[in-house]
């Protein structure tokens, strides 16, 4: 049976979260209502932006008061569900990026159902569709986007034409032999910070859209089909491939994604697997606080022959907010105000939502890079969720652990499938 309600919020032991940082106090009046927000912008553009949103609602109502809490991206996920598990402590307001995660805190009651509040002076129109659209689940949304994009490659230009590489690779071997050439030109290929997992998940969760499609995935997320099925075994050794090359930085095992950010941002690594954000990460990140400016490109991921997916189809998804079944109508009014056509389109001028899903708003975006990820996106002719996202909680978390074996070279592309399949046998079983 399909775990649901509080037996899913954990389905795989979670770690004690990371202290939150301190909380900012504002003075109190008797009769506030009091907003916890928390979100995961650690860096500037984000970190300062969102701060000065909530300054700025909370300068126009005095009766509320807002205390913003950053946490890092896996341990924002540990202490959400260990509150969401606990019943209580959970904020207000939170990060979230729709999918499985959301609905199965939907199915426990723990989140809004903020369908009504969207219809209200049509604030759910002026969404993407789409983007709004993994949000909602059975008729019901839970949550607004408040960003959207695809995971593609980024690569620094001066050093591919150092390696002598003359343009990105369009295809999976094209890549490999650039892997090689970068090697001969004693330049390191790609960063990745495995250490939070996640990164390490897009490389195969792309191999298996490559050499799946959206069938291979809805097969096996029906119960049709396994996580064993032949496209996931392919993917696996399609990576491995990659990861017998030896083409990531010394200590990725260990490191974060940060650390993996900024590695590629001060130069010394030639290309990274990673969302829109990356660019504002970097420029946060890089010694110099501007980042690889004109020699950052992007290119789509590579298609692979004799996949049944197609080099248009996308991994990706949105960052958004979701809100707690006890959040106060003042939550929803924040929300509101933030994702105010004004309010996204300042915030997608300066970097803060790099695609802005609020229609109209990306008429701010300026940057060539940025262009072609919405181009990308535009075209897409199908956008899978991430896996560790759209997935039950358990599902996700060990895709990411699995994943992270293959890249540690103690699990085979069988073994990790396998182990996949074992947990989506027991969470996803109708």
């Amino acid at each position: 049976m399909r775990a649901t309600r509080r037996q899913v919020l954990l389905g795989t032991t979670a770690v004690a979260a990371a202290a939150a940082m301190p909380k900012i106090e504002f003075a109190r009046a008797a009769d506030q209502t009091t907003i916890e927000w928390w979100h995961i912008s650690q860096n500037d553009p984000g970190l300062t932006a969102f701060q000065d949103a909530a300054n700025a609602y909370m300068a126009d109502h005095p009766d509320v008061k807002i205390n913003v809490t950053v946490l890092a991206n896996e341990d924002f996920k540990a202490k959400l569900a260990t509150v969401m598990q606990g019943g209580s402590g959970v904020p207000d307001m939170f990060q979230s990026w729709g999918g499985g995660v959301l609905y199965q805190y939907a199915d426990a009651g723990l989140v809004r159902d903020i369908t009504a509040d969207l219809a209200k002076d049509d604030w759910g129109t002026t969404f993407n569709p789409a983007a709004l659209g993994l949000y909602a689940n059975n008729g019901k949304n839970y949550g607004v986007p408040w960003d959207m994009g695809i995971v593609g490659m980024w690569y620094n230009k001066s050093l591919f034409t150092k390696a002598g590489i003359d343009a990105p690779p369009t295809t999976w071997d094209e890549l490999l032999d650039d892997v090689k050439k970068l090697q001969a030109a004693k330049i390191t290929p790609i960063a990745v910070g495995e250490g939070d997992k996640w990164p390490g998940h897009f490389w195969w969760v792309y191999q298996a859209i490559r050499m799946g499609g959206k069938s291979a995935f809805d097969a096996a997320y029906t119960r049709k089909g396994k996580f064993t099925d032949q496209p996931f075994i392919d993917a696996g050794k399609n990576l491995k491939a990659l990861i017998d090359l030896k083409p990531f930085q010394d200590g990725f095992l260990a490191a974060t994604y940060n650390e993996a950010d900024t590695y590629m941002a001060n130069g010394n690594a030639a290309m990274e697997l990673m969302g829109q954000w990356l660019p504002g990460n970097q420029k946060a990140l890089a010694e110099n606080k501007t980042g690889l400016g004109d020699d950052l490109g992007f290119f789509p991921f590579p298609g692979v022959d004799g996949g049944a997916g197609q080099p248009t189809d996308v991994l990706g998804g949105c960052d958004g907010f979701a809100f707690s079944a006890k959040a106060p109508d003042a939550a929803l009014d924040f929300a509101r105000y933030i994702t105010a056509r004004k309010v996204q389109t300042d915030m997608a001028g300066n970097g803060v939502a790099v695609l802005p899903t609020v229609n109209g708003a990306d008429s701010a975006i300026d940057d060539p890079n940025l262009k072609a990820v919405a181009e990308a996106l535009k075209s897409a002719t199908y956008l899978q969720l991430y896996y560790d996202q759209f997935l039950p909680p358990a599902v996700g978390g060990v895709v990411n652990d699995a994943t992270q074996q293959l890249f540690a070279g103690t699990a085979s592309p069988e073994e990790i499938a396998q182990t996949i399949e074992d947990s989506a046998a027991q969470e996803l079983a109708s």
